[in-house]
């Protein structure tokens, strides 16, 4: 019990932290530039990504057996796009204001490569328990970054996070950040800053390992880094 709780824990974590897209798995990018102008905008998306990615997940792995393989992503399309337009009407009937300014973006998460590739790469290959945390974990981890993106350019286009304002009269709101290229730059610091983090981090625990420290460690697994045996 204790081991499967573990594994669970594993495929949980690897999305909500140790690969978050879009900021360390470049996928889903075209809501992180387009619908991050404020927090609110990037909280509503993710869990609405969230929402969909775990629903279909868990029914592509509660089925995987009985899909042919070829024609799987026909299959992955349907069940994507069930769920998507029940959160499209959810958001179009209790939040319109939300759902005016997300719409088009909403129908999009059908073609969403993190949904697509969480579908293929793993629910499709593991059972029900293991595909819900996983992508639990990427969608949280998708919404996180998501909401950080949006507050981050909300503060510094507009001076309010969530919609209050948090700087004082005579701050001078700089409206670039509130188009795509602010969303690059806010993405850029971020991962330059969690990057940094972890490679403090994980020099912390050589030392305390007693093993030498070098110039540059990386973050995270020797698999994260790229590296190979």
């Amino acid at each position: 019990m204790k081991g499967r709780l573990s594994v669970l824990i594993d495929d949980l974590s690897e999305g909500l932290w140790k690969k978050t897209p879009p900021l360390f798995t470049i996928l889903g990018m075209c809501p992180s530039l387009a619908v991050t102008t404020t927090a609110l905008y990037g909280l509503a998306m993710g869990l609405s990504t969230t929402f969909v990615l775990v629903g279909s997940t868990v029914i592509i792995s509660l089925f995987r057996h009985m899909i042919p393989r070829q024609v799987r992503i026909p299959i992955y399309a349907v069940a994507v796009a069930t769920l998507v337009t029940m959160i499209d009407m959810v958001l179009e009937g209790f939040l319109p204001g939300i759902h005016k300014v997300l719409g088009l973006f909403i129908a999009l998460i059908v073609v969403n490569c993190v949904i697509l590739g969480r579908i293929e790469a793993f629910a499709s290959q593991n059972p029900p328990d293991r595909s819900f945390a996983d992508a639990l974990g990427y969608g949280l981890g998708f919404t996180w970054s998501l909401t950080l993106i949006g507050a981050v350019r909300e503060l510094l286009g507009s001076g309010t996070v969530f919609g209050l304002r948090l700087t004082p009269a005579a701050f001078v709101p700089f409206s670039v950040m509130l188009t795509p290229a602010g969303a690059f730059w806010t993405m850029g610091a971020l991962v330059a800053l969690i990057t940094l983090w972890r490679q403090r981090g994980a020099k912390k625990e050589l030392r305390r390992g007693g093993l030498p420290v070098g110039v540059d460690y990386g973050a995270g697994t020797a698999e994260e880094r790229g590296e190979t045996a």
